[in-house]
């Protein structure tokens, strides 16, 4: 689907599930994402990436390094946010990588890539991502992807409670290219 210099994103297979739950969720990568899921509940999460894939041409894809061909991570686009938030209709752009692959700068390679797949292939005004404030990797990596931050879009997870540390999340948003005008050369 997109490859860049290091990484091959695609959409995700059956036999990736053991290979996901080993690198994706652990206490290390799911630390802003409300901790290590059960087997099924982590297995549904790469079907519904699957489904997504199937309807919307689109997804949170597997991502492989082409060194070695083991996936490192997911990152891809997604329809919709949370119902009852000012995200809800947007189209998210998001990432979690193994440890191991932390630190050097794939997450970056492959967000960047799917920001420019996403403009190529859809008609959305913007692609946003989201995070807790306590998740600086990972807004960090939103501000060097050129995404700017819209406090009005901010919300509060419905899924936790009042008080919960991941309940607040922060929001921002990365607008549609605007194409260089190209003056047209005198005949």
């Amino acid at each position: 689907m997109i490859r860049t210099p290091r990484l091959h994103l695609r959409p995700w297979r059956e036999d990736d599930k053991p290979a996901a739950a080993a690198l994706l969720n652990t206490p290390a990568a799911t630390v802003h994402l409300d901790g290590v899921k059960d087997r099924q509940t982590f297995e549904a999460m790469i079907d519904a990436h699957r489904a997504m894939q199937a309807r919307h041409g689109l997804s949170f894809w597997a991502v492989e390094s082409l060194e070695d061909r083991a996936l490192a991570g997911l990152c891809g686009l997604r329809l919709g946010g949370h119902p009852g938030t000012g995200v809800a209709d947007e189209l998210e752009i998001g990432w979690r990588f193994g440890e191991a692959f932390w630190g050097r700068g794939l997450a970056r390679e492959a967000a960047a890539a799917c920001l420019r797949w996403g403009w190529a292939n859809t008609t959305r005004p913007r692609i946003s991502a989201w995070t807790v404030p306590a998740n600086r990797a990972s807004w960090g990596l939103m501000v060097r992807l050129g995404m700017v931050r819209r406090p009005d879009l901010d919300f509060d997870h419905p899924r936790f409670p009042d008080g919960h540390p991941l309940r607040r999340h922060v929001v921002y948003v990365a607008e549609r290219p605007v194409d260089p005008v190209v003056p047209a050369r005198p005949a």
